[in-house]
Formats: C-alpha cells, structure tokens, sequence
C-alpha cells in the first residue's frame, strides 16, 4: 500500500505524536510524509525531521493532499493536534470541502487527548480507519457527525444590502482572549466563544463576540472571508528547544565585505526565504517577534521596528545575538518602516550594506529625527 501523510500544525510534532503514527503507518505499507500549510515548518526543523517530512513547498494541508491524490497513493493521513476537538473537526470539514478530488482520507486528530479521534472521510477507508482506531486506541468520529455538529458552528451566510455585500461567517471553538488570524494576519480578538467574522465587500468590518483591529484588517485589505484561512489562539503553544542550524548564506557579490540585509513588514509572507541573510529588518511587532523566532534557527539576527501593539502570537520567542528591537508610540512602526525601506533600501526588498553596527545607527538615525520618542527594547 502506498500511503501519504500530511502533518498539520507545530503541535502534532511537538507531542511526538507525527513520529509514532509514521511508525505505525510502516507497518501497513510505504510511507511519504509532507507539511500541510506553513506553521509546522518550524517544528519539523527542530524536531529534525526535514528527511522525514517534506517541507520544499508552501502548500495548504488540501493542496498536500490534492497532490498524493495526483500521484496515485491508496490512501492519505491527515494529521492534527487542534486546541479542541471542535477547532480539530472544523479543520477537517474545510479541508475536506477544499479537495478537489474524492476523499481517501483519513484524518487522525488529537492523539494524544481522551477526545482524540480518527474520522474516514470517504466510504473507502472506513475499515482501514477502524483498524488505525483500534491500534491508537481512538474513537472513530463519522463524517456525518462533523457535518452536523459544524452546521451551526461554521456557518457563512451572504447579505446583499443597499451599498454592499456582507458576508458574516461564524467561526467554531473559539475561546474569550485569544488572536483570531485571517490568511496569517491577526484581525481582532476574542472576547466570547461565539464569535463571527463580518466583511463587507471583501474588507472585515466587524467581529461578532470579539474586538476588531483595525491596523491588522488594514495589512490584510481586500479577503474572500468565505473561503479564507482562519485560525484562532496561539501559533505555536508548545514550550521547545530550538535546533540551531547552519546559515545557508547567498552569494556575495564580488567585495565580500558587504552584508545582505532584508526588509519584512508582513508576518504572514514566507520568512523561510530569508534564512541566508546576513540580517532582516522588520516591521511591526508580531511580524518581529514570528521573524525573530524562526530565523534564530539560521542564527539570523533582526532590527525590528515596533510599537509595543503585540498579540503574542507564539508562546515562546527567540532572537539572534545582535539583533535591535526599537519600540515607538502607538502607530509610528508603519510611518518610520516606510521611511527605512524609501531612504536606506530604496524602495527594494534587499540591499547590501558594508557596516552593520553603522546601519543600525543610520535607522536609530532615522528614528530619532522623525519620531517623537523611542525605547531600545533589546540589543
């Protein structure tokens, strides 16, 4: 039997879980393991599981699966660690609704948990499901079952008013306090468990059960909400060691004095791209703290711009030795990044530099003769 496996989330590898199934899963046949959308990117690399898990390509877990179905496999495991069973079975129902093909899925969610669960999406793999059920000492969860239990939790209705259309979807195992996340941008937060999403012609208006962040709803634009990528809490919720890893730095130019040095100002863009820089500069406070973190992996230290308007949207955060983190009052990052990417970077992506203690005092610089006042939050 050839069988696919798509990991979802940092949280399945964290709680070795993601290594004991593929153990098991050898038992029944060949077995090829890939990412499913981008979060757990890290966790694989700390895990040392990069020969293990594929993590070449950006894909969202219905794409990953989309693809072992493309290249014939019998079946395909979709695993998960959700914060709940019900955020865990919503994950399920929109991934399987997003296939393009039919379903020889069998989703394992929650392994580690009494309401842990294995769910056959599609007639075909009911008995092999039952028989992974019994080994993993799970209950089997039908299709059927989700479908009901979502009908009311993840709704998505559209209001053709007047002016606009709106469109309101409700989002299911929400918690009070915690990030909501719309295509990797933090949008507002909960203020209740029953929380829905409003967009009215493609821009979030408002949040049913929760507070709206403006600045946040500004850097994502224009969104299909319906089918949109929705996440809510903690990015990664598990305390780990990070695995340091060797820097794979680009090709200097032909002075090789010069240092590359990119610019970040959206968290949700692949950070991954920047691991052989020599240093990043980035923009805002969660898309400092998440370029932070992961490029600490490739010992890639950071300038962060900041304003001190952070969601903490990963449990721990780690950073380079010499990075600079600067904090500015309420709504100046925005004002002093463009500054900083127009003036030092010219407008483009990357830049090479010869001094990077002098580059940092050309944006403390910039900082000071623009901005009101400062704080030097780490260096």
């Amino acid at each position: 039997m050839r069988i696919g496996v798509v990991v979802h989330g940092p949280q399945m590898l964290d709680s070795g879980y993601a290594v004991k199934i593929l153990d098991i899963l050898r038992d029944y046949g060949t077995v090829k393991a890939r990412l499913g959308g981008t979060m757990g990117r890290t966790a694989v690399i700390d895990a040392e599981l990069e020969a293990t898990i594929d993590i070449s390509q950006r894909l969202l877990p219905s794409q990953s699966i989309d693809k072992f179905l493309d290249e014939d496999f019998d079946v395909i495991f979709l695993l998960d660690y959700g914060k709940s069973s019900v955020t865990g079975h919503a994950f399920g129902y929109k991934v399987s609704g997003r296939c393009k093909s039919d379903l020889n899925v069998i989703q394992i969610e929650r392994p580690g948990e009494q309401d842990g669960s294995v769910v056959p999406w599609g007639n075909q793999v009911v008995k092999f499901a039952g028989e992974i059920s019994r080994v993993l000492g799970l209950k089997i969860v039908t299709p059927e079952e989700i479908k009901a239990e979502m009908k009311d939790k993840t709704n998505c209705r559209q209001e053709t008013g007047q002016d606009a259309i709106r469109i309101c979807r409700k989002i299911a195992g929400v918690s009070p306090d915690e990030n909501i996340f719309l295509n990797g941008i933090v949008v507002g937060r909960s203020t209740s468990s029953n929380v829905t999403l409003v967009a009215e012609n493609g821009v979030i208006t408002s949040i049913t059960g929760g507070n709206l962040k403006k600045h946040g709803v500004e850097k994502l634009g224009e969104v299909d909400l319906e089918n949109a990528i929705v996440k809510t809490g903690l990015l990664r919720r598990s305390k780990v060691k990070p695995r340091i890893l060797k820097p794979i730095k680009y090709a200097k130019s032909e002075n090789t004095f010069k240092w590359n040095v990119a610019y970040l100002n959206h968290a949700a863009d692949d950070i991954y791209k920047l691991r052989g820089f020599d240093m990043v500069v980035t923009v805002g406070d969660d898309t400092t703290l998440v370029a932070a973190d992961i490029l600490y992996r490739f010992n890639v230290p950071i300038i962060g711009i900041t304003d001190g308007d952070l969601d903490k949207v990963v449990e721990q955060g780690f950073k380079t030795d010499g990075s600079l983190i600067v904090e500015l009052e309420s709504g100046w990052d925005d004002v002093i990044g463009e500054k900083i990417f127009l003036e030092l970077f010219n407008g483009k992506e990357s830049i090479e530099i010869e001094n990077i203690e002098n580059f940092k005092k050309e944006i403390l610089q910039i900082i000071s003769s623009s901005a009101s006042s400062h704080i030097i939050k780490y260096n």
